[in-house]
């Protein structure tokens, strides 16, 4: 009767049925079939109250929605465009740094390629950039800055696996820029390939161009700079971050006018974190249920039979999180696979840090595979173009993906570099 209730909880799912929904289901059943009280799953939401974390969700999220709001995306296009547009290649490298950079601030996907998308798609095709490689850039860009301070899903692993969010900051910034690397040479390459032109630099706009976005760069510098020094907390750092561009937008840019655009502001910021804390607070309850039911003990038990070596974990480890990217959402994936894992994961050694770039590298991946992508759903949205058509174009791009996830799987150096 469980196994038919459990199915038909995944069913509902798939046709829309809201997660927080199905995930209190679920917990309500868990809580059942091991005859405990349902206050059990209250009092795991009373836990996450009080994670001295916590507050660091609501104000980076604010603090990214207000720049996002106030022209942000624009400013750190035209500073990028101005600096780096001579070289080859060079918008596609801009649209690469410029979607990094906004997915650092809004942390979510999907507003980079809603916000930025569309800015830049007519200016990739009138510089003469093909219309696939033009979308397959787009479509995989707008998940590039989530191993990037102040990246919200840094933020929610470090809750929910009890690590330290200072040093996962620091430790997806090597692995973060790498990426960019790879990308970017893949991109000079492309417009070499099809001779596309060079823009001539201009040393008086790349000086206009800075002047005007400096002030946006100086929140992620400044975050950084804060966490390595040891001068702020991750919380402190948040509340630095939503007083600083609330102030730059108001006082500096002066886009912040009229008390509906701010409250506006506030309201998206409140949806998209209300939603999160609900799924998380019953997530974390059902996820608890199944650890005292020893699931990742008995899990360990069959990977045990095959699995002998750290190097064999993490190969198994991959292809299993390549297929929860499949499947769900990051923020999903995060709340319900994370408590699983931790425990298989310290059984071999693996450094919590490490286990968690690896992980979020994963699903910065499954933002764009079939079925769940949901880089590809935004993408085939804001082109109106068919998924498929969006998940041939960006192959190239999610091939060097995999070969840049192996090189952060095994070469923890990448990640641990601080230590």
């Amino acid at each position: 009767m469980i196994i038919v209730i459990v199915v038909l909880l995944i069913v509902v799912a798939a046709l829309g049925v809201p997660l927080f929904v199905v995930l209190g289901a679920g917990s309500l059943i868990a809580a059942y079939s091991a005859g405990l009280d349902p206050a059990v799953l209250i009092a795991e939401m009373m836990r996450l109250a009080s994670s001295p974390n916590l507050m660091a969700i609501p104000l980076f999220t604010l603090a990214g929605v207000t720049l996002s709001r106030g022209g942000a995306p624009q400013r750190l296009l035209n500073m990028f465009n101005a600096g780096f547009g001579w070289m080859p290649g060079g918008l596609a490298i801009v649209a690469l740094m410029a979607c990094a950079f906004f997915t650092a601030f809004s942390g979510a996907s999907g507003v980079t390629i809603l916000a930025l998308g569309g800015l830049l798609y007519p200016i990739l095709l009138g510089e003469k950039y093909s219309k696939n490689f033009s979308l397959g850039l787009l479509t995989s860009s707008g998940s590039l800055g989530l191993l990037f301070p102040p990246s919200l899903v840094i933020l929610l692993y470090g809750i929910v696996a009890g690590v330290s969010i200072e040093q996962l900051f620091m430790a997806g910034l090597v692995p973060g820029l790498l990426l960019l690397a790879l990308l970017a040479l893949y991109s000079a390459i492309v417009a070499k390939h099809i001779g596309i032109s060079r823009r001539p630099f201009s040393l008086p706009a790349l000086i206009s161009a800075t002047w005007a976005g400096v002030w946006d760069l100086l929140l992620p510098v400044g975050i950084v700079v804060g966490l390595l020094g040891g001068y702020v907390t991750a919380t402190e750092a948040a509340t630095c971050s939503a007083a600083y561009a609330l102030l730059l937008e108001a006082a500096i840019y002066r886009n912040l006018r009229s008390a509906a655009l701010l409250y506006e502001i506030f309201r998206e910021t409140v949806v998209l974190v209300g939603s999160l804390l609900i799924i998380l607070g019953v997530a974390l309850g059902l996820t608890n249920l199944l650890i005292d039911a020893q699931i990742p003990m008995k899990i360990l038990a069959l990977l045990e039979q095959g699995v002998t070596t750290p190097l064999q974990f993490l190969l198994l480890l991959n292809v299993f999180l390549l297929a929860v990217g499949c499947l769900m959402d990051v923020f999903s994936a995060i709340v319900v696979v994370v408590p699983l894992i931790l425990p298989l994961a310290q059984r071999f050694g693996i450094d919590p840090v490490h286990l968690g770039i690896v992980f979020l590298a994963n699903l910065e991946i499954g933002y764009l595979t079939p079925p769940v992508g949901i880089n590809l759903f935004l993408a085939s949205q804001r082109f109106r173009e068919p998924m498929l058509n969006l998940f041939r174009a960006a192959l190239p791009f999610l091939s060097i993906m995999l070969f840049w996830l192996a090189l952060v799987t095994y070469l923890p150096i990448l990640s641990l570099w601080w230590k």
